[in-house]
């Protein structure tokens, strides 16, 4: 019997020791359970607090985002009202580009009319300025015979003429020259070969006028236009003789229509008999249109 009761109390022991032992194991087991349980409840709360971040920084981006595409929309709209604004100013440009380059033509074509009529007065200023100086060497040349009242200088028409004196040169009537207008018209030569020689291009017109008829005409043996014609070609013929080159004369008649004086002055009439040596103006000259006689 009390072998019995050894044997129980033995296994009891034994028993309470495995209990014991268990008891501590599940212990252990159980606080390795909590210690891991700890560390992945924090490690959750850790990823909730992340997570929590995270939203509240898509949040904040969402807003952003929001905003922003409001900002974005409005200047979407600004932009696209400021390129038709554009569209429009370019369209306007461009119809005024060729508005322009039409109105640039016509001023082109203005201004090369305006250069070559610029050019035209250059040219006619040169020529006139010529004329003045060519007077002046005549008035100073023919003083002698300008002072002896058979010659006279002046500008007739926008014309240089020299007038010589018709009764000088030519009987009534007569185409035969004067053997004493002959010194008159042998002055003249020499002047035009000084002053004119055939590199100048000057031209001379030679023009023959008679004053008309008598108020008691008596017969004549030709008309007045017969009479200068003849006149004019001796005249030409003689300044050709003595040295001035033909190509720079030219003879014509005006017969009794072109008178300096009125015909019912017999004091007067006699300047209506003369001979017009007058420089033609040249290539480069510009018309005279107007020109007071």
């Amino acid at each position: 019997m009390a072998f019995a009761m050894g044997s129980t109390a033995c296994v009891s022991l034994r028993h309470y020791d495995d209990c014991v032992a268990e008891t501590n194991k599940v212990r252990a087991d159980l606080a390795t359970i909590q210690k891991n349980d700890a560390a992945q409840v924090a490690d959750l709360q850790q990823q909730l607090s992340q997570a929590q971040a995270a939203m509240q920084d898509r949040d904040a981006k969402l807003s952003d985002l929001s905003t922003a595409d409001h900002n974005h929309q409005a200047q979407l709209d600004e932009a696209t009202a400021i390129n038709q604004q554009l569209r429009d100013e370019l369209q306007r440009m461009g119809k005024d580009a060729d508005k322009m380059l039409a109105e640039r033509g016509t001023i082109s074509r203005a201004l090369d009319d305006a250069k070559a009529r610029l050019e035209e007065l250059r040219k006619a200023q040169a020529a006139a300025e010529a004329r003045t100086q060519l007077f002046r060497d005549f008035a100073i040349r023919f003083k002698p015979l300008i002072d002896a009242g058979q010659l006279v200088i002046q500008s007739r028409r926008g014309e240089l003429v020299m007038d010589v004196q018709g009764d000088l040169l030519f009987d009534e009537g007569k185409s035969d020259l004067r053997v004493a207008g002959k010194g008159a018209l042998m002055e003249i030569a020499r002047a035009l070969q000084t002053t004119s020689p055939p590199s100048s291009g000057r031209r001379f017109l030679v023009t023959a006028d008679v004053d008309g008829p008598d108020p008691k005409p008596a017969k004549r043996p030709r008309s007045s236009w017969e009479l200068t014609a003849a006149r004019a070609v001796a005249v030409v013929e003689y300044l050709v003789s003595v040295g001035v080159p033909p190509t720079s004369l030219t003879a014509a008649a005006a017969g009794s229509f072109d008178p300096l004086m009125p015909r019912d002055d017999p004091g007067a009439r006699s300047k209506n008999r003369r001979i017009e040596v007058a420089l033609l103006p040249s290539a480069d000259a510009a018309p005279r249109a107007g020109a007071a006689p």
